[in-house]
């Protein structure tokens, strides 16, 4: 096995990620004979003049390969619970490095012994209606509840709903991050990502400590959140978004992959129903995943609280005779303000002060079409 710093040095190569690094190691070239190789050798194997630049002065102990193994060293003294895996060390999560391209560096902060429990992962819209919230929270429960680590990547939305459902029922959750380990993002779940590490779970980055928020590293995270996980379960997706790039690949990486269907005209709802389409298994409650995945995943799976949104009791408060008579009338497909002016007879004043009370009581929600029940 390599010396982790080694794993660091020539992952800092210019030209050389993921893909490339993994072709050399099945080839032999392992980091420790990469760096000891002749100029020669770095030419045959291809490497661009930048890198073999870099090889050169990282030989003489300067350059940007030395600069980098100096700030992983900082970052990994800092604190107690700041961890480096590296592929070929027998702590780097099996699952994920069966991937086509897993990350030749995982920066862990939190518990580690995490990464190697049975996961699902669950993602969706950053732009999450309150229904999607409410489902992906519930989901997130269900599944924590009956042993599996929910892992997904803290973004605005669904993501965020998932992790804080997990940390709210005192269940660890994973986090993937698209920056560096020390970069939370976005800030507004600090709060949020301190609770992940006190319920036990954990924040991973395949990138380096200083590593911004930079819109390119966000897609390729998500390989990483499908790749540790058995299955990915999508709430609320748009036909363009990053959910659905996370979703095809975990069909490509060979994972189980869930989609929980939506209204019609939700335009939030049409990735999820373009998934369905296209193979990915349709689910309205958490036992129709844990059936799926119980046979892969055997004794890991802990069937004793399998709380699922079917199972939740809807919450009913008291209602006005006119609130009643507007959810009477709506449905969980979109309707407009004209339409419900005219099957209820209240006038548009009257009747925009009711959804508002509705939508605060959390029984409706609204898009940009009409209202809705949830």
């Amino acid at each position: 096995m390599c010396d982790p710093m080694e794993w660091v040095a020539v992952s800092a190569l210019p030209g050389v990620g993921a893909a490339t690094l993994q072709r050399l190691l099945q080839n032999g070239w392992f980091p420790s004979r990469i760096l000891q190789a002749s100029d020669d050798d770095w030419h045959w194997l291809g490497l661009n003049q930048k890198a073999r630049h870099a090889l050169q002065q990282y030989r003489n102990g300067q350059g940007l390969l030395a600069q980098r193994q100096q700030l992983v060293q900082n970052w990994l003294c800092r604190k107690s619970d700041h961890h480096l895996l590296v592929l070929d060390s027998e702590h780097y999560p099996a699952l994920l490095k069966t991937i086509p391209d897993p990350p030749p560096l995982l920066y862990v902060r939190g518990n580690v012994e995490a990464l190697h429990l049975p996961q699902i992962a669950l993602v969706g819209s950053r732009k999450a209606s309150r229904a999607g919230i409410s489902h992906a929270a519930a989901f997130a429960e269900a599944l924590s509840r009956a042993g599996l680590i929910v892992t997904s990547g803290m973004a605005h939305g669904i993501d965020g709903a998932a992790h804080l459902a997990a940390v709210n029922c005192g269940k660890p959750t994973i986090a993937v991050f698209g920056t560096g380990p020390d970069k939370l993002y976005p800030a507004r779940h600090r709060v949020l990502a301190a609770q992940i590490l006190e319920t036990g779970g954990a924040w991973v980055s395949e990138l380096p400590p200083g590593t911004a928020p930079l819109g390119h590293n966000f897609p390729r995270r998500n390989r990483i959140i499908s790749g540790l996980s058995a299955g990915v379960l999508v709430v609320e997706a748009a036909p363009r978004s990053g959910s659905l790039i996370t979703a095809r690949q975990a069909l490509e990486q060979g994972r189980e992959v869930f989609a929980l269907p939506g209204a019609l005209n939700n335009p939030l709802s049409q990735g999820c129903h373009n998934l369905i389409r296209e193979g990915a298994q349709l689910v309205i409650s958490a036992e129709h995943i844990l059936e799926q995945l119980a046979p892969l995943l055997g004794a890991y799976m802990t069937l004793a609280e399998p709380d699922t949104p079917e199972s939740v009791p809807a919450s009913s408060p008291d209602l006005s005779v006119q609130e009643q008579q507007v959810m009477d009338v709506l449905g969980f497909e979109t309707t407009s303000l004209d339409q419900l002016v005219a099957l209820t007879g209240i006038s548009v004043a009257d009747l925009n002060a009711l959804l508002i009370g509705l939508e605060l009581k959390a029984l409706i929600d609204t898009s940009g079409e009409g209202y809705f029940r949830i």
